[in-house]
């Protein structure tokens, strides 16, 4: 498998449109694709995603039972060999548009754990890149933002991913004036096809 085989799922969290988490993951894919992968990118913010119910529907199948379009999401999860979650820091944690496609991710949990069909490997394996930027200076923020993004890549079957994490960036457009993100974010992103 080339990086031209590779399809790469990438999901930008943020609500805020043109900001410092899109700028972030527009960096990033613009190195995926420059190396031939394809992107499919989802912007959690327009879609139709309803939170997790806790409802036991998935325990027996590894299949929600709410139809919405977490549907396509779970499909993408779990064809794709190569994730990138993106997401401000809100509170000490991943935005809620980010941690409902996180929570609806229970039946990867039950397929994985309880049912005993974890997404398989690939030949190329599966890999993630967790990206997360707020106006906080103090770690607490991306200790905690990178604890709920671990949880969802080992649930995923995704036993390694890199984090890039930018504190104390908070007005739209704030990163531009940061020395190395987007070239952080630029380079994470040819790494990760690699």
């Amino acid at each position: 498998m080339t990086e031209q085989d590779m399809t790469v799922t990438a999901f930008m969290g943020s609500p805020r449109e043109g900001g410092n988490t899109e700028m972030l993951l527009n960096e990033a894919v613009r190195a995926v694709e420059e190396s031939g992968a394809t992107v499919k990118t989802f912007n959690l913010n327009r879609l139709n995603i309803e939170p997790c119910r806790d409802c036991g529907g998935c325990d027996e199948t590894g299949i929600c039972i709410i139809r919405d379009d977490m549907d396509e999401v779970a499909q993408a999860i779990r064809e794709a060999p190569r994730i990138i979650l993106a997401s401000p820091i809100f509170f000490f944690g991943i935005s809620a548009q980010a941690k409902a496609m996180v929570d609806r991710c229970q039946q990867f949990w039950c397929e994985k754990y309880l049912l005993k069909r974890p997404i398989p490997q690939g030949e190329r394996g599966r890999k993630g890149l967790l990206i997360i930027v707020g106006g906080m200076k103090k770690e607490i923020g991306a200790e905690c933002s990178g604890a709920t993004a671990k949880a969802f890549f080992r649930t995923v079957s995704v036993p390694e991913h890199r984090t890039l994490s930018f504190l104390g960036v908070d007005a739209k457009g704030a990163v531009l004036k940061h020395p190395s993100a987007l070239k952080e974010a630029y380079e994470a992103g040819k790494k990760l096809v690699k």
